[in-house]
Protein backbone atom coordinates (compact mmCIF):
# COMPACT_ATOMS: atom_id res chain seq x y z
CA UNK A 1 0.00 0.00 0.00
CA UNK A 2 1.45 3.50 -0.90
CA UNK A 3 0.34 6.56 1.52
CA UNK A 4 0.61 9.50 -0.34
CA UNK A 5 0.25 12.96 1.64
CA UNK A 6 -0.91 15.87 -0.34
CA UNK A 7 -0.64 19.37 1.71
CA UNK A 8 -2.97 22.18 0.00
CA UNK A 9 -6.68 22.00 -0.72
CA UNK A 10 -7.02 24.32 -3.40
CA UNK A 11 -7.54 23.28 -6.95
CA UNK A 12 -3.78 22.00 -7.15
CA UNK A 13 -4.47 19.36 -4.35
CA UNK A 14 -7.90 18.74 -5.11
CA UNK A 15 -7.30 17.96 -8.60
CA UNK A 16 -4.20 15.59 -7.10
CA UNK A 17 -6.49 14.12 -4.68
CA UNK A 18 -9.16 13.12 -7.43
CA UNK A 19 -6.20 11.42 -9.60
CA UNK A 20 -5.07 9.41 -7.15
CA UNK A 21 -8.77 8.42 -6.39
CA UNK A 22 -9.12 7.37 -9.78
CA UNK A 23 -6.09 5.16 -9.46
CA UNK A 24 -7.11 3.72 -6.10
CA UNK A 25 -10.63 2.97 -7.85
CA UNK A 26 -8.52 1.03 -10.60
CA UNK A 27 -7.52 -1.39 -8.72
CA UNK A 28 -4.18 -0.02 -6.97
CA UNK A 29 -3.40 0.05 -3.96
CA UNK A 30 -2.68 3.86 -2.90
CA UNK A 31 -4.23 5.72 -0.17
CA UNK A 32 -3.90 9.32 0.59
CA UNK A 33 -4.73 12.56 2.96
CA UNK A 34 -5.48 16.14 1.36
CA UNK A 35 -4.57 18.67 4.37
CA UNK A 36 -6.16 21.59 3.66
CA UNK A 37 -5.16 24.60 6.93
CA UNK A 38 -8.57 26.53 6.30
CA UNK A 39 -12.13 25.40 6.99
CA UNK A 40 -12.72 24.95 3.13
CA UNK A 41 -11.56 23.86 0.39
CA UNK A 42 -10.58 25.35 -2.76
CA UNK A 43 -8.88 28.22 -2.35
CA UNK A 44 -9.17 30.88 -4.70
CA UNK A 45 -12.24 29.14 -5.82
CA UNK A 46 -15.02 31.00 -4.06
CA UNK A 47 -18.42 32.30 -5.40
CA UNK A 48 -21.68 33.99 -3.56
CA UNK A 49 -24.67 33.83 -5.01
CA UNK A 50 -25.91 37.87 -4.23
CA UNK A 51 -29.45 39.71 -5.53
CA UNK A 52 -29.57 37.15 -8.08
CA UNK A 53 -26.06 37.33 -8.97
CA UNK A 54 -23.15 34.75 -9.26
CA UNK A 55 -20.26 37.02 -7.19
CA UNK A 56 -16.86 35.77 -7.77
CA UNK A 57 -14.01 36.77 -5.15
CA UNK A 58 -11.59 34.59 -7.00
CA UNK A 59 -10.98 33.66 -10.72
CA UNK A 60 -14.19 34.04 -12.77
CA UNK A 61 -13.50 32.15 -15.50
CA UNK A 62 -10.38 30.31 -17.51
CA UNK A 63 -9.13 30.38 -21.11
CA UNK A 64 -10.81 27.79 -23.21
CA UNK A 65 -7.26 27.11 -25.32
CA UNK A 66 -6.09 25.38 -22.57
CA UNK A 67 -7.85 22.22 -22.00
CA UNK A 68 -7.33 20.73 -18.57
CA UNK A 69 -10.06 22.45 -16.76
CA UNK A 70 -12.89 21.69 -18.90
CA UNK A 71 -11.30 18.30 -18.82
CA UNK A 72 -11.15 17.82 -15.25
CA UNK A 73 -15.08 19.19 -15.22
CA UNK A 74 -16.08 16.49 -17.38
CA UNK A 75 -14.15 14.03 -15.65
CA UNK A 76 -15.63 15.57 -12.95
CA UNK A 77 -19.47 15.01 -14.83
CA UNK A 78 -19.69 18.53 -14.95
CA UNK A 79 -19.60 18.78 -18.91
CA UNK A 80 -23.19 20.19 -19.38
CA UNK A 81 -22.11 23.13 -16.42
CA UNK A 82 -19.63 24.42 -18.87
CA UNK A 83 -20.81 27.59 -20.49
CA UNK A 84 -18.84 29.82 -22.84
CA UNK A 85 -18.02 33.85 -23.04
CA UNK A 86 -20.52 36.42 -24.97
CA UNK A 87 -17.89 36.10 -27.62
CA UNK A 88 -20.36 38.41 -29.85
CA UNK A 89 -20.07 41.43 -27.68
CA UNK A 90 -16.04 40.97 -26.72
CA UNK A 91 -15.07 44.85 -26.96
CA UNK A 92 -12.20 45.61 -24.54
CA UNK A 93 -11.50 49.53 -23.70
CA UNK A 94 -8.38 50.94 -22.86
CA UNK A 95 -8.22 53.84 -20.71
CA UNK A 96 -6.56 56.61 -23.05
CA UNK A 97 -6.07 60.07 -21.30
CA UNK A 98 -9.03 59.99 -19.13
CA UNK A 99 -11.56 58.67 -21.97
CA UNK A 100 -11.81 54.66 -22.82
CA UNK A 101 -11.22 53.81 -26.63
CA UNK A 102 -11.76 50.50 -27.99
CA UNK A 103 -9.17 48.09 -28.77
CA UNK A 104 -8.65 47.65 -32.60
CA UNK A 105 -9.55 44.59 -34.18
CA UNK A 106 -7.14 42.21 -35.09
CA UNK A 107 -4.91 42.71 -32.01
CA UNK A 108 -3.79 39.16 -31.26
CA UNK A 109 -3.12 39.94 -27.34
CA UNK A 110 -0.77 43.45 -28.72
CA UNK A 111 0.18 42.47 -32.18
CA UNK A 112 -1.26 43.98 -34.96
CA UNK A 113 -2.67 41.58 -37.57
CA UNK A 114 -4.97 43.85 -39.36
CA UNK A 115 -3.51 47.17 -40.98
CA UNK A 116 -6.59 49.64 -40.99
CA UNK A 117 -8.03 49.18 -37.47
CA UNK A 118 -4.67 49.95 -36.08
CA UNK A 119 -4.08 52.93 -38.40
CA UNK A 120 -7.34 54.84 -37.49
CA UNK A 121 -7.23 53.76 -33.93
CA UNK A 122 -6.75 56.49 -31.32
CA UNK A 123 -5.50 54.37 -28.73
CA UNK A 124 -1.15 54.82 -30.55
CA UNK A 125 0.24 57.66 -31.77
CA UNK A 126 1.59 57.70 -35.17
CA UNK A 127 4.84 56.96 -34.39
CA UNK A 128 3.70 53.63 -32.52
CA UNK A 129 1.43 52.91 -35.85
CA UNK A 130 5.05 53.83 -38.23
CA UNK A 131 6.92 51.22 -35.44
CA UNK A 132 4.02 48.53 -35.86
CA UNK A 133 4.84 48.50 -39.60
CA UNK A 134 8.77 48.93 -39.46
CA UNK A 135 8.23 45.40 -37.07
CA UNK A 136 7.14 43.22 -39.98
CA UNK A 137 10.61 43.86 -40.96
CA UNK A 138 12.56 42.63 -37.95
CA UNK A 139 14.67 39.54 -39.32
CA UNK A 140 14.73 36.53 -37.02
CA UNK A 141 16.41 36.68 -33.90
CA UNK A 142 17.77 34.59 -31.45
CA UNK A 143 17.85 36.17 -27.99
CA UNK A 144 20.71 33.90 -25.71
CA UNK A 145 19.35 35.82 -22.38
CA UNK A 146 16.02 36.41 -20.71
CA UNK A 147 14.29 39.17 -20.70
CA UNK A 148 11.48 41.38 -19.06
CA UNK A 149 8.15 41.25 -21.05
CA UNK A 150 8.77 45.26 -21.52
CA UNK A 151 11.59 44.81 -22.92
CA UNK A 152 10.55 42.68 -25.31
CA UNK A 153 7.96 44.89 -26.35
CA UNK A 154 9.47 47.63 -26.40
CA UNK A 155 12.41 46.54 -28.61
CA UNK A 156 9.71 45.38 -31.07
CA UNK A 157 6.80 48.28 -30.80
CA UNK A 158 8.55 50.95 -28.05
CA UNK A 159 7.15 52.02 -24.86
CA UNK A 160 4.02 53.48 -25.83
CA UNK A 161 2.73 49.15 -26.58
CA UNK A 162 4.03 48.47 -23.39
CA UNK A 163 2.28 51.35 -21.67
CA UNK A 164 -1.60 50.96 -23.25
CA UNK A 165 -1.37 47.53 -23.92
CA UNK A 166 1.15 44.90 -22.50
CA UNK A 167 1.00 45.76 -19.23
CA UNK A 168 -2.81 46.42 -18.37
CA UNK A 169 -3.34 43.14 -19.78
CA UNK A 170 -0.38 41.43 -18.29
CA UNK A 171 -1.49 43.05 -14.72
CA UNK A 172 -5.44 41.56 -15.12
CA UNK A 173 -3.63 37.82 -15.68
CA UNK A 174 -0.39 38.36 -13.06
CA UNK A 175 -1.29 41.03 -11.13
CA UNK A 176 2.41 42.19 -11.99
CA UNK A 177 4.01 44.68 -14.22
CA UNK A 178 5.46 43.69 -17.56
CA UNK A 179 9.05 45.42 -16.42
CA UNK A 180 9.28 42.53 -13.94
CA UNK A 181 7.56 39.26 -15.87
CA UNK A 182 9.71 37.21 -17.88
CA UNK A 183 8.81 37.31 -21.83
CA UNK A 184 10.42 33.39 -21.54
CA UNK A 185 7.92 32.29 -18.83
CA UNK A 186 4.90 34.24 -19.45
CA UNK A 187 4.88 34.99 -23.57
CA UNK A 188 6.79 31.73 -25.01
CA UNK A 189 5.07 31.70 -27.96
CA UNK A 190 6.32 35.18 -28.91
CA UNK A 191 9.99 34.59 -27.81
CA UNK A 192 9.45 31.54 -30.48
CA UNK A 193 8.24 33.58 -32.89
CA UNK A 194 11.01 36.25 -32.67
CA UNK A 195 13.51 33.19 -33.25
CA UNK A 196 11.86 32.03 -36.10
CA UNK A 197 10.19 34.73 -37.44
CA UNK A 198 11.88 37.90 -36.46
CA UNK A 199 8.62 39.55 -36.68
CA UNK A 200 5.61 38.84 -34.26
CA UNK A 201 2.98 40.32 -36.95
CA UNK A 202 4.43 38.02 -39.54
CA UNK A 203 4.57 35.26 -37.74
CA UNK A 204 1.29 35.44 -37.08
CA UNK A 205 -0.23 36.37 -40.35
CA UNK A 206 1.32 33.07 -41.63
CA UNK A 207 0.04 31.35 -38.62
CA UNK A 208 -3.49 32.35 -40.07
CA UNK A 209 -2.59 31.73 -43.32
CA UNK A 210 -1.85 28.08 -42.26
CA UNK A 211 -5.70 27.92 -41.20
CA UNK A 212 -7.08 27.23 -44.80
CA UNK A 213 -10.53 27.66 -43.23
CA UNK A 214 -11.37 29.02 -40.03
CA UNK A 215 -13.93 27.23 -38.05
CA UNK A 216 -17.44 28.73 -37.19
CA UNK A 217 -17.40 26.66 -34.38
CA UNK A 218 -14.39 27.70 -32.26
CA UNK A 219 -14.66 27.71 -28.82
CA UNK A 220 -15.33 30.63 -27.07
CA UNK A 221 -12.46 32.40 -25.56
CA UNK A 222 -13.35 32.13 -21.96
CA UNK A 223 -15.01 29.40 -19.75
CA UNK A 224 -16.57 29.20 -16.80
CA UNK A 225 -19.86 27.33 -14.80
CA UNK A 226 -22.98 27.96 -14.51
CA UNK A 227 -23.18 27.79 -10.87
CA UNK A 228 -20.02 29.42 -10.68
CA UNK A 229 -16.78 28.56 -10.21
CA UNK A 230 -16.57 27.40 -6.63
CA UNK A 231 -18.83 24.24 -8.22
CA UNK A 232 -15.50 23.07 -9.75
CA UNK A 233 -13.97 22.76 -6.09
CA UNK A 234 -17.22 21.63 -4.31
CA UNK A 235 -18.16 18.81 -7.14
CA UNK A 236 -14.06 17.91 -6.85
CA UNK A 237 -14.34 17.24 -3.03
CA UNK A 238 -18.30 15.67 -3.18
CA UNK A 239 -16.38 12.50 -5.04
CA UNK A 240 -13.09 11.88 -2.26
CA UNK A 241 -13.91 9.96 0.46
CA UNK A 242 -14.35 11.76 3.34
CA UNK A 243 -12.38 9.77 5.53
CA UNK A 244 -8.88 11.33 3.01
CA UNK A 245 -10.31 15.09 3.79
CA UNK A 246 -8.61 16.90 6.60
CA UNK A 247 -9.45 20.79 6.99
CA UNK A 248 -7.85 23.43 9.72
CA UNK A 249 -5.11 20.94 9.42
CA UNK A 250 -2.17 23.24 8.83
CA UNK A 251 0.94 21.43 8.32
CA UNK A 252 4.26 22.97 9.88
CA UNK A 253 6.87 20.87 8.16
CA UNK A 254 7.61 17.76 6.29
CA UNK A 255 10.59 15.61 6.67
CA UNK A 256 12.40 12.59 4.48
CA UNK A 257 12.37 9.65 7.67
CA UNK A 258 12.77 6.26 7.23
CA UNK A 259 11.96 5.70 3.75
CA UNK A 260 9.02 7.93 3.46
CA UNK A 261 8.41 10.87 5.04
CA UNK A 262 6.69 12.33 8.43
CA UNK A 263 4.10 14.97 8.06
CA UNK A 264 3.70 17.21 11.11
CA UNK A 265 0.48 18.90 11.07
CA UNK A 266 -0.80 20.45 14.41
CA UNK A 267 0.39 18.48 17.49
CA UNK A 268 0.35 15.34 15.78
CA UNK A 269 2.74 13.69 12.92
CA UNK A 270 1.65 10.36 10.06
CA UNK A 271 3.94 8.49 8.09
CA UNK A 272 4.04 8.46 3.93
CA UNK A 273 5.39 6.83 1.61
CA UNK A 274 5.65 10.16 -0.47
CA UNK A 275 4.01 14.03 -0.62
CA UNK A 276 2.62 16.54 -3.20
CA UNK A 277 3.42 19.93 -2.11
CA UNK A 278 0.45 21.63 -3.41
CA UNK A 279 0.51 25.59 -2.40
CA UNK A 280 1.97 28.34 -2.84
CA UNK A 281 5.58 28.20 -3.42
CA UNK A 282 6.48 30.67 -0.46
CA UNK A 283 4.12 28.44 1.90
CA UNK A 284 6.18 25.26 0.36
CA UNK A 285 9.28 27.16 1.01
CA UNK A 286 8.41 27.24 4.78
CA UNK A 287 7.43 23.81 5.46
CA UNK A 288 10.56 22.36 2.96
CA UNK A 289 12.72 24.55 5.10
CA UNK A 290 14.04 21.76 7.69
CA UNK A 291 14.40 19.09 4.55
CA UNK A 292 16.19 21.30 1.72
CA UNK A 293 17.65 24.86 2.59
CA UNK A 294 18.43 25.21 -0.93
CA UNK A 295 15.38 24.18 -2.49
CA UNK A 296 13.23 26.60 0.68
CA UNK A 297 15.65 29.07 -0.62
CA UNK A 298 14.75 29.17 -4.05
CA UNK A 299 10.52 28.66 -3.51
CA UNK A 300 11.43 31.61 -1.67
CA UNK A 301 12.51 33.59 -4.45
CA UNK A 302 9.50 32.60 -6.68
CA UNK A 303 7.11 36.39 -5.69
CA UNK A 304 3.90 36.81 -5.59
CA UNK A 305 1.55 39.72 -5.53
CA UNK A 306 -1.89 40.36 -3.62
CA UNK A 307 -5.14 41.13 -5.51
CA UNK A 308 -8.62 42.42 -4.12
CA UNK A 309 -11.68 41.83 -6.29
CA UNK A 310 -14.48 43.97 -5.72
CA UNK A 311 -17.85 42.96 -7.19
CA UNK A 312 -20.77 45.67 -7.24
CA UNK A 313 -23.94 45.29 -8.65
CA UNK A 314 -26.81 47.80 -10.25
CA UNK A 315 -30.26 48.21 -11.69
CA UNK A 316 -31.47 48.13 -15.07
CA UNK A 317 -31.10 51.76 -15.84
CA UNK A 318 -27.04 51.34 -15.08
CA UNK A 319 -26.98 48.31 -17.35
CA UNK A 320 -28.43 50.02 -20.23
CA UNK A 321 -26.00 52.84 -19.69
CA UNK A 322 -22.46 51.15 -19.76
CA UNK A 323 -20.95 50.21 -23.19
CA UNK A 324 -21.00 47.33 -24.95
CA UNK A 325 -18.55 44.70 -24.35
CA UNK A 326 -16.43 42.73 -21.69
CA UNK A 327 -14.82 45.82 -19.66
CA UNK A 328 -12.12 47.64 -19.51
CA UNK A 329 -8.08 48.02 -18.33
CA UNK A 330 -6.33 50.48 -17.21
CA UNK A 331 -2.67 51.73 -17.88
CA UNK A 332 -1.06 52.64 -14.76
CA UNK A 333 0.06 56.20 -16.55
CA UNK A 334 -3.65 56.87 -16.38
CA UNK A 335 -2.74 57.83 -12.47
CA UNK A 336 -6.10 55.23 -10.86
CA UNK A 337 -6.35 52.57 -8.18
CA UNK A 338 -8.26 49.97 -10.39
CA UNK A 339 -6.82 47.85 -13.16
CA UNK A 340 -9.35 46.53 -14.31
CA UNK A 341 -13.48 46.09 -14.50
CA UNK A 342 -15.03 43.52 -16.31
CA UNK A 343 -19.04 44.06 -17.62
CA UNK A 344 -19.55 40.59 -16.35
CA UNK A 345 -23.35 40.65 -17.56
CA UNK A 346 -22.01 41.31 -20.74
CA UNK A 347 -19.42 38.93 -20.95
CA UNK A 348 -21.25 35.89 -18.62
CA UNK A 349 -25.40 37.34 -19.28
CA UNK A 350 -26.00 34.00 -16.98
CA UNK A 351 -24.27 35.63 -14.19
CA UNK A 352 -26.64 38.37 -13.63
CA UNK A 353 -30.51 38.86 -14.39
CA UNK A 354 -31.43 40.82 -17.51
CA UNK A 355 -32.49 43.94 -14.95
CA UNK A 356 -29.33 43.68 -13.31
CA UNK A 357 -25.75 45.18 -14.35
CA UNK A 358 -22.71 43.18 -12.35
CA UNK A 359 -19.20 44.66 -12.18
CA UNK A 360 -15.98 43.28 -11.41
CA UNK A 361 -13.18 45.61 -10.31
CA UNK A 362 -9.73 44.51 -9.58
CA UNK A 363 -6.71 45.94 -7.57
CA UNK A 364 -3.70 43.80 -8.01
CA UNK A 365 0.37 44.48 -7.13
CA UNK A 366 1.24 47.75 -5.76
CA UNK A 367 -2.56 49.00 -6.47
CA UNK A 368 -3.73 46.94 -4.00
CA UNK A 369 -1.25 47.33 -1.21
CA UNK A 370 -1.86 50.97 -1.29
CA UNK A 371 -5.24 50.12 -0.41
CA UNK A 372 -4.80 47.07 1.26
CA UNK A 373 -5.61 49.14 4.58
CA UNK A 374 -8.90 50.19 3.61
CA UNK A 375 -11.74 49.04 5.29
CA UNK A 376 -14.44 47.45 2.74
CA UNK A 377 -16.66 50.35 2.64
CA UNK A 378 -13.50 52.48 1.99
CA UNK A 379 -12.79 50.40 -1.06
CA UNK A 380 -15.75 50.59 -2.33
CA UNK A 381 -15.67 53.95 -2.37
CA UNK A 382 -12.76 54.12 -4.37
CA UNK A 383 -14.58 51.69 -6.98
CA UNK A 384 -16.87 54.04 -6.76
CA UNK A 385 -15.25 57.52 -7.26
CA UNK A 386 -12.89 55.85 -10.29
CA UNK A 387 -16.45 54.32 -12.20
CA UNK A 388 -17.60 57.69 -11.65
CA UNK A 389 -14.55 59.59 -13.63
CA UNK A 390 -14.20 56.95 -16.17
CA UNK A 391 -17.84 56.05 -16.89
CA UNK A 392 -19.73 58.55 -15.25
CA UNK A 393 -21.81 56.25 -12.95
CA UNK A 394 -23.12 57.76 -10.17
CA UNK A 395 -25.99 55.66 -9.19
CA UNK A 396 -25.68 54.39 -5.53
CA UNK A 397 -25.19 50.77 -6.22
CA UNK A 398 -27.35 47.37 -5.06
CA UNK A 399 -24.42 45.45 -3.49
CA UNK A 400 -20.98 45.35 -3.18
CA UNK A 401 -18.91 42.56 -2.08
CA UNK A 402 -14.97 42.97 -1.58
CA UNK A 403 -12.51 40.03 -1.12
CA UNK A 404 -8.95 39.99 -0.09
CA UNK A 405 -6.08 37.79 -1.84
CA UNK A 406 -3.03 38.02 0.18
CA UNK A 407 0.11 37.00 -2.03
CA UNK A 408 -1.89 34.83 -4.21
CA UNK A 409 -0.64 35.59 -7.47
CA UNK A 410 2.71 34.03 -9.00
CA UNK A 411 5.10 36.44 -10.41
CA UNK A 412 7.01 34.67 -13.18
CA UNK A 413 10.01 36.92 -12.74
CA UNK A 414 13.07 37.23 -15.57
CA UNK A 415 14.97 34.17 -14.72
CA UNK A 416 11.95 32.04 -14.11
CA UNK A 417 12.51 28.85 -16.19
CA UNK A 418 16.14 28.53 -15.21
CA UNK A 419 15.12 29.21 -11.43
CA UNK A 420 12.43 25.65 -12.08
CA UNK A 421 15.43 23.86 -13.80
CA UNK A 422 17.21 24.68 -10.35
CA UNK A 423 14.08 23.91 -8.18
CA UNK A 424 13.60 20.38 -10.24
CA UNK A 425 17.64 19.44 -10.00
CA UNK A 426 17.39 20.02 -5.55
CA UNK A 427 13.73 18.33 -5.93
CA UNK A 428 14.87 14.87 -7.74
CA UNK A 429 17.70 14.62 -4.41
CA UNK A 430 14.22 14.06 -2.56
CA UNK A 431 12.69 11.37 -3.73
CA UNK A 432 8.65 10.76 -3.02
CA UNK A 433 8.53 14.88 -3.39
CA UNK A 434 6.29 16.59 -5.69
CA UNK A 435 5.25 20.08 -6.51
CA UNK A 436 2.51 21.78 -7.81
CA UNK A 437 0.40 25.26 -7.63
CA UNK A 438 -0.04 28.17 -9.66
CA UNK A 439 4.42 29.05 -8.77
CA UNK A 440 5.64 27.05 -11.30
CA UNK A 441 4.41 26.92 -14.87
CA UNK A 442 1.04 28.46 -15.24
CA UNK A 443 -1.05 30.66 -13.26
CA UNK A 444 -4.50 29.75 -14.36
CA UNK A 445 -6.86 27.29 -13.16
CA UNK A 446 -6.28 24.98 -15.96
CA UNK A 447 -2.72 24.97 -15.12
CA UNK A 448 -3.32 24.38 -11.88
CA UNK A 449 -5.37 21.46 -12.60
CA UNK A 450 -2.46 19.96 -14.78
CA UNK A 451 -0.14 20.54 -12.19
CA UNK A 452 -2.30 18.63 -9.75
CA UNK A 453 -2.92 15.79 -11.94
CA UNK A 454 0.98 15.60 -12.58
CA UNK A 455 1.98 15.49 -9.68
CA UNK A 456 -0.17 12.44 -8.66
CA UNK A 457 1.06 10.20 -11.73
CA UNK A 458 4.68 11.57 -11.38
CA UNK A 459 4.62 9.97 -7.49
CA UNK A 460 3.65 6.91 -8.72
CA UNK A 461 5.71 6.27 -11.92
CA UNK A 462 8.82 7.03 -10.11
CA UNK A 463 10.82 4.66 -8.20
CA UNK A 464 10.10 4.31 -4.49
CA UNK A 465 12.34 5.57 -2.16
CA UNK A 466 14.95 3.29 -0.78
CA UNK A 467 14.99 1.44 -4.41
Amino acid sequence: MTRIAIIGGGISGLAAAFELEQIRRGGRHVEYVLYEASPRFGGVLRTEHVDGCVVEAGPDSFVSEKPWAADFCRALGMGDQLIGSNDADRKTYILTRGRLVEMPDGLMFMVPTKILPTGFTPLFSWKTKLRMIEELYHPPRSVDHDESVAAFVERHYGPEMVDRLADPLLSGVYGGEAANLSVRAVLPRFAEMERTHGSLGRALLAARKKIKSPSKLAPRLFTSLKNGMQSLAETAVAQLPPACLVTDGTVQAIQPQAGGWTVSAGMQSDQFDRVIVALPAWAAAGILGNTSSELAAELASIHYSSSITVGIGYDREVRESLPPGFGFLVPRSEGKHLLAATFVHNKFPHRAPEDRALLRCFFAGSNAENVWSFSDDQIVGVVRDELRQILGLEADPLFARVYKWKSAMAQYGVGHLERLERIERLRQHLPGLALAGNGYRGIGVPDCVRSGREAAKQLLTERSLGQ
